[in-house]
């Protein structure tokens, strides 16, 4: 397979669970094929969207091993191996790298506050045990992300330290200055569903990770927006961004919806989500199918515009 670069959506797989609670490894595979299917550059998993944090060690390495071998080469998987410990972070990394990942994602270790300074120590320890490309995931809504000097400093240690994921209002500015002063050389990836790629694609980010059930419709907007064609762009998105929006009031409830969403894409066989977890009422539940269907309809219109500019 070729150095990995990531040039669009990477859809975050989420893991396919029985009523009982076990992983469901044979339901992974429709997953990945879907995701072949989409047009996607790359698939990521196991991360939150993934409910990583219910997940045993095994688990983990099982499902990373398995979509790896179901994946075949079709698609670049990013391993995600977040851990709060340097040395366990650095040997997971390792391993991933060794079952055949294209590269490797973790999230800033942020349970506790901690200085770049000391971030700075925990991905060298990282990015010293794999060869190829590391993706920082930094999620810290009560306050500041990474600077630009720890990306710039970081890369310059490391020059396989490659992509940066931010999910946070109002980065324009940030994502551009990260561009320029690394000369494109670290790119920034957009999370948060996609529901700021819009205007980041102006900004310059190289690509977005969304869930896996509007993944293909994404990659349309991706396209679309990156040819120069923004109101073809906005006429697909604004079909998306209220489920997308309404799922992720809270990260367990994002769960809920996008697993309702695969089902009813025919994707995924249960809906089922680990505990801990919520309790949706009828109200919540009755909404998510609601928009779901609004995504479904999307689907319709994408695949009819499609079939018409074929014939």
């Amino acid at each position: 397979m070729p150095a990995f670069e990531l040039n669009g959506v990477v859809p975050i797989v989420p893991t396919p669970f029985l009523s009982d609670g076990g992983v469901d490894l044979i339901g992974l595979y429709p997953l990945l094929d879907f995701a072949v299917g989409s047009g996607v550059c790359a698939v990521c998993l196991p991360a939150y969207a993934s409910e990583f944090y219910k997940l045993k060690e095994r688990e983990r390495t099982g499902l990373l091993s398995e979509a790896i071998r179901v994946l075949n080469g079709r698609l670049p998987l990013i391993a995600q191996v977040n851990h709060a410990s340097a040395l366990v972070a650095a040997e997971m990394a390792r391993e991933s790298e060794r079952q055949g990942a294209s590269a490797i994602s973790v999230s800033v270790p942020r349970m506790f506050a901690l200085p770049e300074r000391d971030l700075l120590r925990y991905f060298d320890r990282v990015l010293d045990a794999i060869t190829v490309p590391l993706l920082i995931q930094d999620f810290n809504p009560g306050g500041s992300t990474v600077s630009v000097e720890f990306v710039k400093t970081l890369h310059r240690n490391h020059e396989h330290f490659r992509y940066l994921k931010l999910e946070e209002p109002l980065m324009s500015a940030k994502v551009q200055s990260i561009v320029s002063e690394t000369a494109g050389a670290v790119g920034v990836v957009e999370g948060w569903g996609g529901v700021y790629m819009l205007e980041l694609i102006d900004a310059g980010i190289c690509g977005v990770m969304p869930g896996l059930g509007v993944s293909d419709l994404l990659q349309i907007v991706w396209d679309l927006a990156r040819q120069g064609k923004k109101d073809a762009a906005y006429q697909v998105f604004q079909g998306l961004l209220p489920q997308i929006s309404y799922s992720l009031q809270n990260m367990e409830f994002f769960h809920h919806a996008e697993k309702a969403l695969l089902m009813a894409r025919g994707v995924l066989r249960e809906a089922n989500v680990r505990d801990a977890t919520f309790t949706l009422n009828e109200i919540d539940r009755a909404h998510i199918d609601f928009l779901n269907s609004k995504i479904l309809a999307v689907v319709s219109s994408q695949r009819s515009a499609h079939a018409h500019k074929e014939f």
